[in-house]
């Protein structure tokens, strides 16, 4: 597999960021970044009390991680964000045009399970309604996959390599023009 991207693994929260994007930098033999630590802490604080973020909240925290990408242009690495809205992605494009979205989706009911039986996760089950509210999946002219979280870990993270692998190589097929007959 051919990765000097910048991966951001994106979902709602539960779908399990934080445990696929470390393993997905592993086999990709890349860096990996926790999107939460970009946080400025009042939205730590906003969120821990159950109150949603806003778009204001999201630039900092989205303009942080877009520095970070920019910073391993070339070089790859996955980062996770929740990355909900298109404009957001659209945000994170503008700071690193190269990054590659690995979007986390699943059945809500695994979901909630997962967030319910977390810990130590400043992120209360109750948002989980304004994550899906907020959601926007991605587009057809977004570079990126979607994968399902069902599973263990390690199954959601082949899923995820082996569609980015696939992207890749279609991205690759389409850059060399139609094939000789």
């Amino acid at each position: 597999m051919r990765t000097p991207h910048v991966v951001v693994v994106m979902g709602v929260a539960g779908t399990g960021k934080t445990t696929i994007g470390p393993l997905l930098a592993a086999r990709l033999g890349v860096p990996y970044a926790e999107g939460d630590d970009f946080h400025p802490r009042a939205n730590i604080d906003k969120m821990t009390a159950g109150v949603p973020l806003g778009d204001e909240d999201r630039w900092p925290w989205l303009d942080a991680i877009g520095a970070w990408a920019h910073g391993r242009a070339g070089l790859g690495g996955v980062v996770s964000s929740s990355a909900l809205k298109r404009s957001y992605r659209d945000r994170l494009r503008a700071a690193a045009p190269g990054i590659v979205f690995v979007h986390l989706t699943g059945d809500r009911k695994l979901i909630e399970d997962r967030m319910a039986h977390r810990r130590g996760h400043f992120m209360p089950t109750a948002l989980l309604d304004s994550q899906f509210a907020t959601l926007q999946p991605l587009e057809a002219d977004e570079r990126g996959v979607a994968v399902d979280v069902s599973g263990s870990p390690e199954e959601i993270t082949e899923r995820a390599a082996a569609a980015l692998d696939a992207l890749d190589s279609s991205t690759r097929s389409d850059e060399a023009g139609p094939s000789p007959r």
